[in-house]
Formats: structure tokens, C-alpha cells, sequence
């Protein structure tokens, strides 16, 4: 039973395609759900008036919400210590290596050959092919196409599902359709939501010869084409009813 006027702020569009119909559930189920401008400093008490706090995009304004909701004991589903985590491309790799996944190798200069520029955060920039950055990794030779691997812990079970798009390290970036999950790699991102604590996660992976590797992990990604709604909703408001009411 949902305690009465428990709250779960997004920060979101309210018409975003995936997550509005997610809100639009909880709040059947008797949640209190509001939306809260991504892009933008959240005022703190806005934050305060809270049960759970939902990011859906990495961006610094939504990274400081986090920080506050986490310094004052405000619950998130992907908190402040997860997204932190992926924020820092370093970390994001030792972390997929530490849960089993193989990763690019990664450099402090430009390679001989073609390779892959990144910034060291991940957040506003997006990798780019042959230009500068932070660091530097060889472009692993794949086919051009992403397997992106979504996982949703709703409490009980980690629902995982795949969907195919082109890399957009080669231009637009265009779904191919859903793809048939590898148990290995199912099993990989359970390790990394179970030692991150993350709720929830998308992990990009592309296959050289054959073999996964692993080259980004998103906290905050939108789910869209997945077929992931019900478990969505039933992670969040798991995460909401765990929190335990704060009205005051």
C-alpha cells in the first residue's frame, strides 16, 4: 500500500515518450508525481518536499540535485554515488571491467590508425572519431553496429532487454530494431547494478570477432523501444516505497 502523498520528483520533460506514461502509472498507483525542469538548478526546497528523486538525463544541474538529495538524506532511484560513477569515463571502464566485461584500451594520446576521442566526464560531449579529447582508444574493428543493453531492477528480479542502433561515430544515428539478449552480458551488468547500486542502468556493447566489449554505460538513459515500461514502474515505486514516507 502506497503511504499517502509519498513524492517522486522527475527530472524530465513532462512529454517525454517513455517516462510521461511512466508517471501517468505511478500516479494511478497513488503516488504524488511532479516534474521538475531538466537543464536547470532545482530549488532546494523542491528537493526537500520529496520521497524520491528520478534524473532521467546526466547534465550538471541534475548532478548537483543528486548531490543534495544524497547530503540530505533525500532517497534516488540511481543516486548521486552511481551516477558519479559513470560520470568519469575512467571509472565507468574499471567498473564494467571489475563486473566482467572486456573494454577498449585506453590512452593519453593519439594512436597510430583510426581511434576514438572522449572527454574524461561523460556528460555534454560526445565522443568523437579521429578528434581531440581527454583520452584516446583505438577503434575497435566491429561493424558498425551498437547492441545497447538496458536493465531494470524492480525490486525482485533485473529485467534485461536490447536494442540495435548504427554507432553514431559514423553519422545519424538510426535503430536497427531489438536484439536477443546474451546471457553473459545479462549477467555482467547484474554484477554492475549490484555493486554500484544502481537501480538501473544502459550499457553500449560491440562485438569484435564475435566478442563483447563494452564501451559506455549510461545512468540515466531513456528506455525507449525496450519494452521496459512495467518493470520501470515497478522499480520506481519499489525504490519510493523502500524510502518510507517523509512528510513532515
Amino acid at each position: 500500500m502506497v503511504p499517502d502523498g509519498t513524492r517522486i520528483g522527475f527530472i524530465c520533460p513532462p512529454e517525454h515518450e517513455m517516462f510521461s506514461p511512466i508517471a501517468s502509472k505511478l500516479h494511478d498507483r497513488g503516488y504524488d508525481v511532479t516534474f521538475l525542469e531538466p537543464g536547470v538548478e532545482v530549488a532546494t526546497d523542491r528537493l526537500d518536499d520529496l520521497d524520491l528523486l528520478v534524473n532521467k538525463k546526466v547534465r550538471w544541474a541534475s548532478v548537483h540535485a543528486l548531490e543534495y538529495a544524497y547530503r540530505n538524506r533525500i532517497p534516488a532511484w540511481n543516486d548521486y554515488v552511481a551516477t558519479t560513477i559513470f560520470l568519469n569515463r575512467l571509472s565507468q571502464l574499471l567498473s564494467l571491467s571489475v563486473a566482467g566485461f572486456s573494454v577498449p584500451e585506453v590512452l593519453s594520446h593519439e594512436p597510430e590508425g583510426d581511434y576514438v576521442a572522449k572527454g574524461f566526464l561523460d556528460i555534454h560531449e560526445e565522443p568523437t572519431l579521429n578528434g581531440e579529447g581527454d583520452m584516446y582508444q583505438p577503434l575497435l574493428d566491429f561493424d558498425g553496429t551498437d547492441e545497447k543493453y538496458y536493465a531494470v531492477d524492480d525490486g525482485d528480479e533485473v529485467h534485461v532487454a536490447v536494442t540495435r542502433f548504427e554507432s553514431k561515430l559514423f553519422g545519424e544515428r538510426e535503430f536497427l530494431g531489438r536484439g536477443k539478449v546474451d546471457s553473459s552480458i545479462a549477467s555482467c551488468i547484474r554484477r554492475l547494478l549490484s555493486f554500484t547500486g544502481a537501480r538501473a542502468l544502459g550499457v553500449d556493447v560491440v562485438r569484435v570477432d564475435g566478442e563483447p566489449y563494452a564501451i559506455d554505460v549510461n545512468p540515466a538513459t531513456s528506455f525507449r523501444r525496450t519494452g521496459l515500461e512495467r518493470p520501470l514502474v515497478d522499480s520506481i515505486a519499489n525504490a519510493a516505497m523502500q524510502s518510507g514516507s517523509r512528510r513532515r
